[in-house]
């Protein structure tokens, strides 16, 4: 797990690293900004990462496949008038750009340890308190795992 959540974060660096300017692992930093309270700071636009669920069945012996859930948040602090008739309008169409340019480095990548790609499952934008603005990625791969069993 720890090897696709690295592989993943490099893969956004060397593809987005010369557009947003923070990317790591989803703990909360979203909300904790939202209540106020003390936490890791966040800088914008930023990508953060979560891998919250795994399903696994087992196959023969001690292998294991997993289907693996991971969500990619991108957020921006939005301080721009982006009304029709600002002037500033083509700001929202640049996010949204970042986000459809996020899911091309993700969409069909096979990581390291991964049996397949990358494929996105679901996508979703909201707006947060604070004038925060998100674009949620959740996509699904498979992984294998053969645990040994080192009982005597």
């Amino acid at each position: 797990m720890e090897q696709l959540f690295n592989d993943i974060q490099k893969q956004i660096a060397e593809k987005m690293g010369d557009t947003v300017s923070l990317t790591d692992e989803d703990y909360g930093q979203l909300e904790a900004l939202i209540n106020g309270e003390d936490q890791y700071p966040v800088t914008f636009p930023c990508v953060l990462i979560s891998i919250p669920e795994t399903i696994w069945e087992n196959l023969k012996g001690n292998l294991q496949h997993g289907k693996t859930t991971v969500t990619v948040r991108l957020a921006f602090d939005c301080y721009d008038d982006t009304h029709y008739g600002s002037t500033q309008e083509q700001h929202a169409a640049e996010r949204m750009h970042l986000a459809a340019r996020l899911n091309r480095a993700l969409h069909g990548w096979q990581f390291d340890g991964c049996a397949t790609v990358l494929v996105r499952r679901a996508s979703r934008q909201f707006s947060l308190p604070g004038g925060i603005k998100v674009y949620e990625m959740e996509y699904t791969t498979t992984e294998a795992d053969e645990s040994q069993n080192n009982e005597s």
